[in-house]
This record gives C-alpha cells, sequence and structure tokens, in this order.
C-alpha cells in the first residue's frame, strides 16, 4: 500500500469525520418542514457552524478523490470509513465523555477490520470492464436501492427515517467514489475536454447534492448515532461493489482470503455501529422555535 494513499485516505476521512459533526450541530435545528427538501440546504447555508461542515467535508472529499487517483477503491473505502474515529474525538470533546469499553471495542474492531480487509485482500489495479450493461446495473442497483430507502424513510421520518436516510446516502456516496476514480482516469487521459465530455463528472455532482440532502435530513431528525453508523458502513461497501463490479479492482479470492475478507467487513461495520452509538455522539435534538428559521414543523 502506498504511504500517500494512506495519508490522503485518513485525511480526508479525518474531515469528513469533523464536517459530519458540525453539520449535524447545525442540521438538527433546521426546519421539520424541509425534510428531504433541496430547501433545507438554503436554511442551513445562512448557519456558521454547518459552512464549516461542509467546507471539512469539501476538503476531505477532495483529499478523497486524489487518494482514488492513487489507489484502487477497494483500497481506498475501507480507510475513509475510519472518519467515525475522528466523528468521535470530535463529540468526545464536546461531550466530555470516556471511550469505555464500549469505544475501545468498536475503535479496535475497525482498526483491525480495515487492517484484517487490506492485508488478506491485498486490493490491486485491474482493467475495468468494458461492458456498459454491467456498469448500469450496478449502478443502477445502487441508485434504485438509495431512491427506495429515501421513499420509505419519508414515511417514517421520526423513527427507522434517519438510519434509511443514512444508507442511501452511503450507497450514493459509494457509487460517487468510483465514478471519481473513473472522472480522475478521463482526466489524466485528456486534460479537461475528455472530462467534461463524458457523463460521469456531471453524475458525480448529482449524485452528491442528493446525498448531501438525505444525510442532512437524516441529520435534523434524529442524533448523529441513529445515522452516521449506517452512512460509515453503507459508503465503503458500496464502493467496494463498484470497484470490484466494473472498474476492474481485484481481491484475492482464495478460500483463506475470502475469510479474512469478509471478516475484516464484518469488523468495520460492528466497530461503525459501536462507535456510532457511543455515549460521547450528540444524542439531544432541537425542538420549536430552537431551530433554524421557524418553529418545527409537525410530521405529517
Amino acid at each position: 500500500m502506498s504511504v500517500l494513499v494512506l495519508v490522503l485516505s485518513v485525511s480526508a476521512a479525518f474531515c469528513l469525520g469533523i464536517g459530519f459533526v458540525l453539520q449535524q450541530n447545525a442540521a438538527v435545528r433546521a426546519p421539520l418542514g424541509d425534510f428531504l427538501s433541496p430547501r433545507l440546504l438554503l436554511d442551513l447555508v445562512r448557519v456558521p457552524r454547518w459552512l464549516g461542515g461542509i467546507g471539512f467535508m469539501v476538503c476531505g472529499m477532495v483529499l478523497g478523490a486524489l487518494a482514488l487517483g492513487q489507489g484502487e477503491v477497494t483500497l481506498v473505502e475501507p480507510l475513509l470509513a475510519t472518519n467515525l474515529l475522528f466523528a468521535l474525538l470530535l463529540s468526545r470533546r464536546q461531550t466530555r465523555t470516556p471511550l469505555g469499553r464500549q469505544g475501545w471495542a468498536g475503535l479496535l474492531l475497525l482498526a483491525g477490520g480495515v487492517t484484517a480487509f487490506i492485508v488478506a485482500g491485498q486490493p490491486r489495479g485491474g482493467s475495468a470492464v468494458a461492458d456498459p450493461l454491467r456498469h448500469w446495473l450496478i449502478i443502477g442497483v445502487m441508485v434504485g436501492g438509495a431512491l427506495a430507502l429515501a421513499a420509505l424513510a419519508k414515511r417514517s421520518r421520526l423513527t427507522a427515517g434517519p438510519a434509511l436516510l443514512a444508507v442511501a446516502a452511503g450507497l450514493l456516496y459509494g457509487v460517487q467514489d468510483a465514478l471519481t476514480r473513473v472522472s480522475g482516469q478521463r482526466f489524466a487521459a485528456g486534460g479537461w475536454p475528455e472530462l467534461f465530455t463524458g457523463w460521469q463528472p456531471y453524475a458525480v455532482l448529482a449524485l452528491g447534492v442528493t446525498g448531501l440532502v438525505l444525510v442532512q435530513s437524516a441529520f435534523e431528525t434524529a442524533p448523529l448515532r441513529m445515522s452516521l453508523p449506517a452512512l460509515t458502513a453503507a459508503q465503503p461497501l458500496a464502493g467496494i461493489v463498484c470497484g470490484v463490479g466494473f472498474l476492474g479492482d481485484r481481491l484475492r479470492m482464495d478460500t483463506a482470503a475470502l475469510a479474512w475478507e469478509a471478516a475484516g467487513l464484518a469488523g468495520i461495520v460492528v466497530g461503525v455501529v459501536l462507535l456510532g452509538l457511543h455515549p460521547a455522539m450528540p444524542g439531544a435534538t432541537a425542538t420549536g422555535r430552537d431551530r433554524v428559521g421557524a418553529p418545527q414543523v409537525p410530521s405529517a
């Protein structure tokens, strides 16, 4: 594994983790009437803390794109999942809650899972799949699944809704990361003309904005522990599927390697859940006139 890819990926995870916490601190006060509406972004853009969170998130996305330009999606995605560690550190600083057994167990499982997956799988590049049907099939399943989850979340916005929205956003962000890598390859091959004559950069933008609306809607309706674990777990899984499915990423496929890769992914998911549910994560939601711009709007 390249040291540059490691540094870029962990730096991106740091920025994303800090950005998510700052965004949730602000989004929790947004009007519930803006749920799943682009108006939510217009309300939040007036909040300095949210803008700071977006700034960190953009830095994280840029660093992640640079990492994807140097390494495979199947390598970068597990490293990006460590953003939850940095989110927990900031939340712990705000709440002054010790890590305890749950925090240390989650930390060890997440770090161990990332290490096991990378060491056992030995992600490496290969030739991208030329069949466009396979591309569209995988992307269609991911995007279609995200839209279906968002529709379900709209019916249960204050119960399972936040987690469903977070999974939906994670699926979109995983596809976005894969298409970011494709866009980087197009740019390397022919510069700006080659980049902007393809559909991929426009899809990256559309997925990013849609994912942002989903994430902020999840953040405004529930504590961070209800959404960030699902987002953090879904994104690398979706990215790995895209990487192996049509980008040509290769993993070791012998029985022992597959067992360790599965164990590593399971460790990542369980570690993410333990850290996301840690008491240090912000747990209070604002109500009534504490929300941005308007009193709370009753759900339909």
